[in-house]
């Protein structure tokens, strides 16, 4: 999916600088972005003072929305390079293509595994017959150094690990988690899992004390250690839990996102994650040429054209806690 913010600039990313290597309870409100003609998000990464979580580098999630009677989501083609996307539904169907040549409908609870590397272009949409709602998320990894030239590639896995306790059913979607152990590729030490809570249920989930960690609300109404979380928001945790108590206000949906703390300082723009501002420039005209990212066909439209990137210095991030 992509980044249709038109006055996008270059973001400093990653690096130890915001990671909180205690548990916390910091709650993030979205920001809401309109994708393609008809679905409006709610951005819960990067957020303001939260760039990443793990390797995790931008979240977005949409619906339920009506589109009985709309086109749904059409976003045309446009490229990646440096990270991994990661397409995940709780209601409706999108459909994918790209520069390989995949074609692949995604469901809900099925993963959509993206590995852009040096560079992939896609397209996603729903298709001309379709559900009536849309509910989903959409986030990006992103890769490592010693990973981010990796040859392209795109899977798709519907049947995923399960993990289940009293009143609890997760779908480990990337990662480990509890000894459960999703097929999808991942090039960091990472987690994401859908967790479906039953009405009236507690339970505590096991984490990894070295991994950070955040909790995005899909649906319903439910407590995350304490903290009252609604569709839309996010929790971040911090660091150094070995668990995680949860407790279901109404029958709920939530996402658990985690991994190592990324390291390494990464530069966001547009749908590029490079290291350096001058490798933005480099993709960025590439892509405006119709070189190295390749050609999506069958979408019925034009692609996407880069937003203009301003000749602002990029500065440090400064911040320790």
């Amino acid at each position: 999916m992509s980044n249709l913010d038109r006055q996008a600039s270059p973001t400093v990313c990653g690096g130890r600088g915001f990671v909180v290597a205690e548990p916390v309870r910091e709650l993030l409100s979205p920001r809401r972005v309109q994708l393609g003609e008809s679905t409006e998000v709610r951005r819960l990464l990067p957020n303001l003072g939260r760039r990443m979580v793990g390797a995790w580098a931008f979240v977005d999630h949409y619906g339920p929305d009506d589109i009985a009677d709309e086109p749904g989501m059409r976003v045309p083609p446009h490229p990646h390079m440096g990270l991994q996307t990661v397409s995940w539904l709780h209601d409706g169907e999108v459909l994918h293509r790209d520069s390989l040549g995949s074609l692949q409908t995604v469901r809900p609870r099925e993963l959509g595994l993206m590995t852009s590397g040096r560079a992939i272009s896609h397209s996603e949409e729903s298709p001309r017959t379709h559900a009536r709602f849309l509910h989903g998320a959409q986030l990006w990894v992103a890769l490592p150094d010693a990973h981010r030239e990796v040859q392209p590639h795109f899977q798709h896995h519907a049947g995923l690990p399960l993990v289940t306790a009293p009143g609890l059913s997760a779908t480990v979607i990337l990662g480990a988690l509890d000894g459960a152990v999703s097929p999808g590729t991942t090039y960091s030490p990472i987690v994401g899992a859908d967790l479906a809570l039953d009405a009236g249920s507690e339970t505590r989930l096991p984490l990894d004390p070295d991994f950070e960690y955040a909790v995005l609300a899909m649906s319903g109404e439910a407590e995350v250690d304490g903290v009252r979380v609604l569709p839309g928001s996010m929790l971040y945790l911090g660091c150094g839990r070995s668990e995680l108590p949860l407790r279901a206000v109404s029958d709920a949906g939530l996402m658990l996102l985690g991994g190592e703390p990324f390291e390494e300082e990464i530069v966001m723009f547009w749908n590029f994650i490079g290291r350096s501002q001058k490798e933005i420039e480099e993709a960025r005209q590439a892509w405006m040429e119709g070189s190295r990212f390749g050609e999506v066909h069958g979408y019925e439209g034009e692609r996407l054209p880069a937003p203009e990137l301003p000749p602002v210095p990029l500065k440090p991030r400064g911040r320790v806690r």
